[in-house]
């Protein structure tokens, strides 16, 4: 035999080799949809920063960001997430206190950490390490939850949640509050116990609208129920935004050609009114088309959950998948009148690093979570 007929196979480094790491894969049908989302993001969001070369730019960085820590997530093997849940949970409830205590004051609310280099909110990435925390701790205890692990999942959930409504931040508290319950919903939870979670949500509503709420949280909850009470005041927001996305109608003024935005009757048409300012310009059929694609997301993400192979991963990408699919409801019930408004930016088109950051890394997360299922597959 030849030396030239003999083939040798490169050897795989060990760290690569125990880590499970392999050439660079992704689940193509979920980035592919996340790229599309992306770039109708970026089109939609150069007419809301007036045609803002520098706002672009920056906007682009943020999505590279992004987009990197997808690629890089979805090379991890879903069980170091099960291995790192608790430190990036402390790790996290840590900046929390510490932007309680030292952060960066803006528009009346202390939510961010000024680094020098660089300026982020930490209660972004607890979007992602609550759901991971409450799937880690459902993982080895038997399902449906008994009341004693949801009365520790409460916890979980419960003490981040009241740390950023302190910032004050109302619509990134619920919208946390909603990603642990959607994950105590996927583990199954008896009829009884969310009966009895319904009326102790009841009864405590009243002591938060009292004793927690501020003022311009009621008034916003209150122009909600009746916009006209205070058109030019409270009302002005969610009526402009519903003028906006009703002048559309069905193709759009143009793009480039709205005039709510443009004209400043739209508040912050590049981050929560982004919704509105796409209906105008692209009209009912611009707005379904982006539902459509994010209602792939949802189920792309949901399909990757079901296919799961341990409890954590089938949780985790169940909540993720649902969390997504309320951050959307949210803004888009907020921005037409279905809502009160609570300041929540519409996902991968809002301007925004932290959320935009965070979002595609928990999408990285599901990719690796599916690929995972393939590597194991029969």
């Amino acid at each position: 035999m030849s030396l030239s007929s003999l083939r040798f196979e490169p050897a795989q480094k060990p760290w690569r080799r125990s880590l499970g790491f392999g050439p660079i894969a992704v689940d193509y049908p979920l980035l592919i949809t996340l790229l599309i989302v992306a770039g109708i993001g970026l089109v939609v969001l150069y007419s809301a920063v007036g045609e803002s070369g520098g706002a672009m730019l920056r906007q682009g960085i943020r999505l590279g960001a992004g987009l990197a820590a997808f690629f890089a997530l979805a090379q991890v093997p879903p069980r170091y997430f099960r291995v790192w849940t608790p430190w990036l949970y402390v790790g996290v409830l840590g900046l929390l206190l510490v932007v309680m205590l030292a952060g960066e004051i803006g528009g009346g609310a202390r939510r961010w950490l000024d680094l020098g280099f660089v300026s982020f909110q930490p209660s972004e990435l607890m979007k992602l390490a609550v759901p991971m925390m409450v799937a880690w701790y459902l993982h080895e205890r038997t399902l449906p939850p008994r009341l004693g692990h949801l009365l520790v999942v409460t916890l979980i959930v419960a003490v981040p949640a009241l740390l950023i409504a302190k910032q004050p931040d109302l619509g990134t508290a619920l919208l946390i509050v909603a990603a642990g319950g959607l994950t105590i919903l996927l583990a199954g939870i008896s009829l009884k116990i969310m009966a009895g979670g319904l009326l102790a949500a009841l009864i405590a509503a009243p002591i938060v609208w009292q004793f927690f709420m501020l003022d311009y949280q009621r008034a916003r909850v209150l122009t909600f129920l009746d916009p006209s009470r205070d058109p030019g005041g409270s009302g002005w927001n969610i009526i402009q935004s519903q003028i906006a996305i009703g002048s559309g109608g069905t193709f759009g003024k143009g793009w480039l050609n709205g005039t709510q935005a443009h004209l400043d009757f739209l508040p912050e048409p590049s981050t929560d009114f982004i919704f509105a300012l796409m209906g105008e310009e692209l009209g009912l059929l611009g707005l379904a088309t982006l539902l459509v694609l994010y209602l792939v997301l949802v189920g792309r993400g949901l399909y990757i959950a079901v296919e799961a192979q341990d409890t954590f991963t089938r949780l985790l990408a169940g909540s993720l998948s649902l969390t997504f699919f309320f951050y959307v409801f949210v803004n888009a019930g907020m921005v037409s009148g279905l809502l009160p408004v609570v300041g929540v930016p519409l996902p991968l088109v809002s301007a925004g690093g932290t959320s935009m950051v965070t979002l595609l890394a928990g999408f990285g997360m599901l990719a690796a979570i599916s690929r995972h299922r393939k590597l194991l597959a029969p």
